[in-house]
C-alpha cells in the first residue's frame, strides 16, 4: 500500500528463547531486502532483541509485528512489541539507564530507544505494553540511473 507508506506487518509470536531467536532472524532478513548496511542490521537486531526479551521476561510473553515502511521517498522498518501483562509503572524510571527488574544491566529500553530513530511506549500498569521503533534506511539509492 504504496499511499499509506507500508505494506502488511509479520506478526511473530514471542513465547519462549526460541521465539526470540526466530524474531532476530526476521528483524535481520527484513532489514537487508530493505537496503539497511551491516552496521543499521546489528543495530536493528540488537533493539528487537532487548524488546523481544521485555516482552518475554517482563511482559509474560506476547509479539512481535514487524512491518516494512516506503513513504515514496525512504524505506524503513517498524517493530512492535507487545504483551498482555503487569505494564510498566514508571514509564520514566524504566527509560533511565541501569534500571532494571531483574538481573540485567537495565539498559533493554534505553539502549533500544538509541538504536532507532522513531521509539514509543505506550503502557498502563494492568493494561499490558506496546514497544514501536522505527528506523530508517540512511539512504535509499535511486532506482533510475542518474538520479539522485
Amino acid at each position: 500500500m504504496r499511499s499509506s507508506g507500508q505494506v502488511s506487518a509479520t506478526s511473530l509470536p514471542i513465547g519462549s528463547d526460541a521465539d526470540l531467536a526466530w524474531v532476530r532472524q526476521q528483524v535481520r532478513q527484513c532489514a537487508a531486502q530493505l537496503g539497511f548496511g551491516l552496521v543499521q542490521q546489528t543495530k536493528l537486531v540488537t533493539a528487537a532483541s532487548e524488546l523481544a526479551r521485555n516482552t518475554l521476561v517482563h511482559g509474560g510473553g506476547g509479539r512481535a509485528e514487524i512491518t516494512p515502511l516506503d513513504n515514496g521517498r525512504s524505506r524503513g522498518l517498524r517493530m512492535c512489541f507487545i504483551d498482555s501483562g503487569p505494564g510498566i509503572r514508571d514509564l520514566e524510571l524504566a527509560m533511565t539507564d541501569g534500571y532494571t527488574t531483574g538481573g540485567g544491566l537495565g539498559l533493554g529500553l534505553s539502549g533500544a530507544k538509541r538504536l532507532v530513530h522513531e521509539f514509543s511506549v505506550d503502557t498502563e500498569p494492568g493494561r499490558g505494553t506496546t514497544v514501536t521503533a522505527v528506523a530508517w534506511v540512511a539512504q535509499v539509492p535511486s532506482s533510475r540511473p542518474g538520479v539522485g
